[in-house]
């Protein structure tokens, strides 16, 4: 085993390995004084695209963007958005995890179970729910860090088994199970206009970007996923790092199970079925890396937003729903392929 270095030594080593795998590059400025942060092209290339969406929606499909079509896709580009952080965190982990539609239906399916139904108590539901949803993750993350079981195998795995411990357990829910009143009126409040899961999403990005980039936890983390054996060799337990990840991605899936249950009142087991591939493709498509270590929750929730519109942009043309899965795959595939290119270009440099 390694020696392990001071605690001082410890942070310098391992800022320095993150530092050389994603931070931004730099130039000089004027006269050679100072140094300009150069934007990663990796993050802003979602916003390139989402204005460019936008503004061929606004040249051919106006009705797309019109203020009552924006207000009512934000709530749910709000969930995806939270799907696709939890997501983007597993794959900066050097992971991924298939178990998403089984944690939120499993949410869903918790909440509606325990909170005893219109009158019952929302926290206490809201609680198990959160807790059975990050159970799933830790059982994922031991897995997949401790006994090194390959993450697709071990998540497809736990999804079908609480897909079908859900299916069992609300065979004994009644058909037309809602979530508790106080619930249901906070699914669908509003804040200065906006949806109150636009806000929450909005501060769940600000405090995961926090984190990431502005604490020693985070610098670890990305430290763990960039190169984890510079960081095991500098004293971090890289197990708990990825485990943590599955469990903190799992917590943010039983919020969107929460979320999206108040919103829509009366949710089915088909409440998860959207966010299999939808994650991913907006965790990829805001540039988080395959090979792990890179992330931006806020071009990740860019990239949610963009997915969103699009979806609808294809409705309004009269398209199906099979076209949006079709492009999530493209988008996948597209991502996978950047996200190696830029690996390749940061080990020969």
């Amino acid at each position: 085993m390694p020696a392990r270095t001071s605690n001082s030594d410890e942070d310098k080593m391992t800022e320095t390995s993150v530092m050389s795998s994603y931070r931004p590059t730099s130039r000089a400025g004027r006269g050679g004084k100072g140094r300009v942060p150069v934007i990663q092209m990796q993050f802003a290339a979602i916003w390139i695209a989402l204005a460019i969406l936008v503004a061929l929606c606004a040249l051919f499909l106006p009705r797309s963007i019109s203020g009552t079509s924006v207000t009512s896709i934000l709530p749910f580009a709000s969930f995806l958005a939270i799907a696709a952080m939890g997501q983007a965190l597993v794959l900066m982990a050097r992971g991924i995890d298939l178990s998403v539609p089984a944690i939120v239906t499993l949410s869903s399916t918790v909440l509606l179970g325990t909170s005893g139904g219109a009158e019952g108590s929302a926290v206490i539901g809201t609680a198990l729910a959160l807790a059975f949803a990050m159970m799933v993750g830790l059982v994922n993350g031991v897995l997949v860090a401790w006994l090194k079981l390959n993450a697709l195998i071990v998540t497809l795995a736990t999804g079908a088994i609480v897909a079908g411990l859900t299916l069992w357990y609300r065979g004994s829910l009644p058909a037309e199970a809602g979530v508790p009143t106080v619930l249901a009126e906070f699914g669908e409040a509003r804040f200065l206009g906006l949806n109150t899961t636009i806000w929450i999403t909005i501060a769940l990005t600000l405090v995961l970007t926090v984190l990431l980039r502005r604490t020693q936890l985070g610098r670890r983390f990305e430290a763990v996923g960039a190169n984890p054996r510079a960081a095991y060799a500098t004293g971090v337990e890289i197990r708990r790092y990825q485990a943590g990840a599955f469990v903190a991605a799992s917590l943010l899936y039983g919020i969107v199970g929460v979320l999206l249950s108040a919103f829509i009142r009366n949710p089915t087991l088909d409440v998860g079925n959207p966010y299999l591939l939808a994650p991913i493709a907006a965790a990829v498509l805001g540039g988080t890396a395959i090979s792990g270590g890179i992330g931006s929750m806020i071009a990740v929730a860019g990239a949610a937003l963009f997915l969103t519109q699009l979806g609808q942009a294809l409705k309004v043309l009269g398209l199906e729903t099979s076209w949006q899965m079709m492009f999530q795959g493209v988008a996948i595939a597209l991502g996978m392929f950047l996200s190696e290119v830029q690996t390749r270009k940061r080990r020969g440099g």
